[in-house]
């Protein structure tokens, strides 16, 4: 009985230990999912805004090409109004837009690296480099 219990002793650690290593193994994986969502929802929240950029740069380069045709209009000795200073205003607030739009979906597209899972990386060397320890100790 003697020569028993140190073998189910052996068994019961190993046991225990193939146990922790999977839920350590399955809370790296959970943390890895968490961080390449949270990377990912900042680049969809980037292509997005930059999206909303681009169509007010063509809006407003819309507006202004029509400003610029009555501004032509205008100019030739046809008649006088003043229409062209309205599609102006609505160009240059479109521009306006356009650029805080494109600076946001810069911010954002930088914020978004590409979706590694840095943490769940260090975590799993901070458990190599215990483990090492432990087994350069015995």
């Amino acid at each position: 009985m003697a020569t028993d219990s140190p073998s189910h002793d052996l068994a019961q650690t190993v046991q225990e230990i193939s146990e922790r290593v999977t839920l350590l193994v399955h809370e790296e994986i959970e943390l890895a999912k968490a961080e390449v969502s949270g990377k990912i929802s900042k680049l969809l929240r980037g292509i997005v805004i930059g999206a909303a950029a681009g169509i007010f740069v063509i809006v407003g380069l819309l507006f202004l090409l029509h400003g610029m045709a009555w501004l032509a209009w205008y100019a030739l000795p046809v008649g006088s109004s003043s229409f062209f200073w309205g599609f102006f205003v609505v160009a240059g607030l479109l521009f306006i837009l356009g650029g805080i739009s494109g600076y946001l979906a810069a911010k954002f597209f930088k914020d978004s690296t590409p979706p590694v899972p840095e943490m769940a990386i260090d975590e799993a060397g901070k458990i190599k480099r215990t483990l090492m320890r432990r087994k350069k100790k015995k």
